[in-house]
């Protein structure tokens, strides 16, 4: 069968051991398992040819991007094929007027931003990774950015996909609204690749701010920081970024990047301004709410640079907790609860860390309710992480939130699906059908089966 593939796309298809190790891995799922191999698309002809050999021999295939993500969407069942779309990373088109770009799925987010930086436009969603478009779309990736400007799905304008039966179809229009059908576009988007694989993408664009005003905020507890951040979010104004590290996320950033921040819990909080007029009582209102909720020190990003320098802290987080406690394996997780549930749902996994033993760093959106934490395990903590995240979801659930607010299902959480939608659950599974009937696009994830 193999053979047959490579007759098609030629040096195209690998099996070479360090292509298929890459490709058998993301970045926090616990099992590693290889792909039979790998097929590196350079246009959308590969993906269609890719597709039909996939049902002419009844093999899966799973679309990759970066492999920058978290619940094991891009790791093999065994026996499939992983589909690579990096080498597929054009800029089709840049539109300003229209503050739109069509760009090609391997593209990555970073790559998008070079390009379009001197059109004053930049694309927002920033997960940390610089993760492929195609495969932020197709994981509804989110990040600091979210609480102004969205996530994935309120980005994309529109797809182009093709689906497991070999057509390619266009999903959304590259307009600002539109009322016409069944939205289809969105669907795709956040589906891991298991309805169809994103060969081409209409991504939104945004004016780059031409104020912008940077913050650190320590504070003697977690909870203080959280309330501050509910208060800041009830103020109306323009937060771009607000997030929360607590002290041991401080303690493992200092040593990784070697700062002197404060080892104290922190929000770093980001506000985007038209004027230097408007920021100034912006900047002062928010340093009036956090040291209202018992902030210790407040200090401002002095310049770009400096600007920089805080965000490159809130992003290199896993590498500096990898850091910090090496040699261990890593369990990521991530639920989401409504704004008013955050304190609550923050304490609650501090308080689960502490009873089963686990070392455990807490981050998080907290504008959007989004909260993190990464478990740093021995070889004797699996079982005790796997009733870690068990209480984490159920209590998000109970909050009325979600079993995981960016990183998506994937593997991981396919058992919290039912739990979370019910009936619903089932409709998903039709839809899965319709779009897949044979089951070869990314098999056993979000839905399973």
């Amino acid at each position: 069968m193999l053979e047959v593939l490579r007759r098609r796309l030629g040096a195209k298809v690998s099996t070479r051991d360090a292509d298929l190790d890459l490709h058998s891995r993301d970045e926090n799922y616990p099992v590693v398992r290889r792909p039979a191999a790998v097929v590196y698309a350079e246009h959308v002809d590969d993906v269609l040819q890719t597709l039909a050999w996939s049902a002419e021999y009844g093999v899966a295939v799973i679309p990759f991007g970066a492999g920058s993500s978290a619940e094991g969407h891009v790791v093999p069942l065994g026996g499939e094929v992983s589909l690579n779309l990096s080498r597929m990373n054009r800029v089709v088109s840049i539109q300003p007027p229209d503050f739109l770009a069509v760009v090609q799925p391997g593209l990555t987010r970073m790559g998008l931003n070079r390009a379009v930086r001197d059109h004053g436009l930049f694309f927002p969603v920033d997960p940390g990774a610089d993760a492929s478009l195609g495969g932020m779309a197709a994981t509804n990736a989110s990040g600091t950015t979210t609480v102004r400007y969205g996530g994935m799905r309120q980005n994309v304008a529109a797809l182009q996909v093709a689906l497991a039966d070999g057509r390619l179809v266009a999903l959304g229009r590259g307009v600002r609204k539109t009322s016409s059908g069944y939205d289809l576009k969105d669907l795709l988007i956040g589906s891991a690749g298991t309805l169809g694989v994103i060969t081409e993408l209409t991504v939104a664009l945004h004016p780059t701010p031409s104020h912008v005003h940077t913050q650190r905020v320590f504070f003697s507890a977690v909870p203080d920081a959280v309330d501050a951040a509910y208060a800041i979010m009830g103020s109306a104004l323009p937060v771009a970024r607000l997030e929360l590290v607590d002290a041991l996320s401080m303690r493992a950033i200092n040593r990784y990047l070697d700062r002197r921040y404060p080892e104290q819990p922190a929000l770093f909080v980001e506000l985007h301004a038209s004027s230097a007029a408007a920021m100034a009582p912006e900047a002062a209102e928010i340093d009036e709410i956090v040291r209202e909720h018992g902030a210790r020190s407040v200090s401002a990003a002095r310049d770009e640079t400096d600007r920089q320098a805080l965000w490159e802290a809130r992003h290199q987080l896993y590498p500096a907790i990898r850091a910090l406690y090496p040699h261990r394996t890593y369990l990521i997780t991530d639920t989401a609860v409504p704004l008013a549930a955050v304190s609550e749902m923050v304490a609650y996994t501090g308080e689960q860390a502490a009873r089963l033993r686990l070392d455990v760093v807490i981050a998080g959106h907290v504008a959007d309710g989004n909260v993190h934490s990464i478990a740093a395990l021995t070889e004797h903590d699996r079982e005790r992480a796997d009733e870690y995240s068990d209480a984490l979801v159920e209590r998000a659930l109970a909050l009325g939130g979600t079993s995981t607010g960016e990183h998506g299902i994937g593997l991981s959480k396919r058992k919290y699906l039912r739990a979370e939608h019910g009936e619903a659950t089932d409709l998903m599974i039709a839809i899965k059908h319709l779009f897949d009937p044979r089951g070869l696009l990314n098999p056993g994830k979000v839905v399973g089966g």
